[in-house]
């Protein structure tokens, strides 16, 4: 990066670090500490719920998954609206009456203890792996840039985040990402515009959108059922339903955001706008990446994205790598001519030409892809690079080698930021759920002590995720990993949920027996790879809900056998 990058970047970043230290002064115990003394507006709750979902993960995986994979991952969202019409209706109401300070505390009330360790635990689990692979995002970005160690960059990344979050607790993470996500928002809205600028000249919006058709990217409904299919439109509003009604309605990274509003009207307002909005910002994310293939189908592009690993690769094995280079640049110049004829004949209305280059660029950008495969396989065997995706490096190829100076390091700050948010969120959460869940377990410490251990609490699980972040590299796309981690344990957290306020007869015994078998049927399930990660959400919640009625049903019969006697 430039010195100008490198100023814009910095000050940035120093300036949330410092903004989120002066909102978070004077904590005074756990009640202002975890929860920001539930006063924040509707505006904040919204925003933090959107930024805490939308992480560094979703800025810099979602294009490079658009450029590869096309729209159809947009569908993951579909079911969102209605879940938070769901949650505004059952969850918010009962959270807002208890006054609780984790969305577990309801469940020793309902059921037991025991059932309110059980879903804690798993919730600590699955959202302390998560956001691991959050520190991991960014980290990748300052250790391609700068050449620096990955795992150095997990320490220094995390550590930095510490500062505020420790510091500050809910309050600096709510006035932080509140400030964030609306500078997420500017930056990447200017990123769609500078990709549309840069395209040939000629090369407007309508062509660049034909182009993406053509090229397969324009697929945002996927009505084909297929229980293998990781995003069609089944999966995406079924198993979307359950993944977001679990998420937002028990995962207490977002429980947190919006019971920390000042009234229950806050809080439905706040997340019945991330319902309206969600699914439209993550199709303008989407179509970045779809823009930034249709601009590399008239550009010289590597054969992988993650160029330092590449440029090792072709140091160390010239002899290997020089016909591979020379397949490739002939291939990349074949495709950019067939993309260049196929734009003039459809101008043209040469629906016949159109049809005949279409189908022959398609099988050259088929040939492009078992090659760009067959040397990531020969990266990763030589292990220049710990896996062969480079999907995570394809919007940062973009960012480095297109936008003008200041403007890359204000992405790079960009993406950072965003990081920031979800995970000083997930870490707040995590304090306060083995705080209040496991380490208080309910028993007031008094504010001093509360403040000391909550602090204490939240040191102790960023140094457990940067220890995750370590492993992070293993994970193929992370915005994928995030939601397969998600949906190992959704769904048996949702079912806890939902025979807690729609079933009455069912006890702490029948629904902690049920949330245990169904864990293990969920990760077998997974294991065995017998459906998408999607509809894992569906399985875990409605076997919950099932094998505690069964067990509900059988307890009564028991009782009433015995009454008989």
């Amino acid at each position: 990066m430039s010195l100008i990058d490198w100023v814009v970047m910095l000050v940035t970043l120093a300036a949330m670090t410092g903004y989120g230290i002066y909102k978070g002064r004077g904590q005074q115990g756990a009640q202002s500490y975890l929860l920001a003394g539930r006063q924040m507006p509707w505006y904040v709750v919204l925003l933090g719920v959107m930024a805490t979902q939308a992480s560094a993960i979703t800025f810099l995986s979602a294009p490079g998954l658009a450029y590869n994979d096309g729209m159809r991952f947009v569908q993951n969202y579909f079911g969102l609206p209605l879940a938070m019409v769901v949650i505004c209706i059952t969850f918010v109401p009962v959270f807002s009456r208890l006054k609780v300070y984790t969305a577990y505390e309801y469940l020793e009330q309902r059921f037991d203890r025991r059932t309110r360790l059980l879903t804690s635990f798993l919730f600590l689990l699955s959202r302390g792996l998560s956001t691991g692979i959050s520190i991991y995002a960014p980290a990748i970005i300052l250790s391609s840039v700068l050449g620096w160690n990955v795992y150095l960059t997990n320490v220094i990344m995390g550590g930095v985040l510490l500062v505020y979050t420790l510091t500050g607790g809910a309050k600096a993470v709510a006035h932080t990402q509140k400030l964030q996500f609306l500078i997420i928002l500017g930056a990447m809205a200017l990123a769609g515009v500078l990709v549309v600028r840069h395209m040939p000249a000629g090369v407007g919006m309508a062509d660049a959108l034909y182009l993406a058709g053509q090229g397969g990217r324009m697929n945002i409904i996927t009505t084909e059922f297929n229980w293998h299919d990781k995003y069609n439109i089944w999966s995406g509003v079924i198993g979307g339903f359950f993944l977001a009604l679990s998420y937002f309605g028990t995962d207490h990274s977002q429980v947190g955001r919006y019971i920390s509003a000042s009234t229950m009207r806050e809080s439905r307002l706040g997340l019945l706008l991330n319902g309206l909005v969600k699914v439209p910002m993550q199709l303008m994310i989407l179509l970045i990446g779809v823009l930034v293939f249709v601009l590399y189908s008239f550009r010289e592009v590597p054969a992988y994205f993650n160029t330092s690993a590449l440029a090792a690769y072709e140091a160390q094995q010239p002899q290997e790598a020089r016909p591979l280079q020379e397949r490739w640049a002939g291939l990349q110049a074949q495709s950019n001519q067939q993309a260049t004829q196929l734009l003039q004949a459809h101008r043209q209305g040469d629906a016949a030409a159109a049809q005949q280059t279409s189908a022959a660029w398609s099988a050259t950008r088929q040939q492009m892809q078992l090659l760009r495969d067959t040397v990531a396989q020969r990266i990763v065997a030589g292990k220049y690079a710990p896996d062969k995706s480079d999907t995570n490096y394809i919007f940062l190829h973009f960012v480095q080698h297109t936008l003008p100076r200041g403007l890359v390091g204000l992405l790079f700050a960009v993406i950072i930021l965003a990081s920031w948010g979800s995970i000083s969120a997930a870490l707040n959460s995590l304090a306060a759920s083995s705080l209040m869940d496991i380490h208080l377990a309910g028993k007031p410490a008094g504010n001093d002590r509360e403040l000391k251990l909550g602090r204490l609490h939240t040191l102790g699980w960023g140094l457990f995720c940067i220890a995750v972040a370590m492993f992070a590299a293993q994970m193929g796309s992370l915005i994928e990993a995030v939601n397969i981690l998600g949906s190992l344990f959704y769904g048996t957290i949702l079912g806890i949920f939902l025979v807690g306020f729609y079933y009455k007869k069912a006890g702490g015994k029948e629904v902690f027996t049920a949330a245990v078998i169904t864990e293990v049927v969920v990760v077998i399930v997974w294991w065995c790879n017998w459906v998408s990660f999607l509809w894992l959400n569906v399985i875990g919640a409605l076997l919950v809900v099932i094998l505690a009625a069964v067990g509900a049903w059988w307890q009564g019969r028991n009782v009433d056998a015995e009454v008989e006697r």
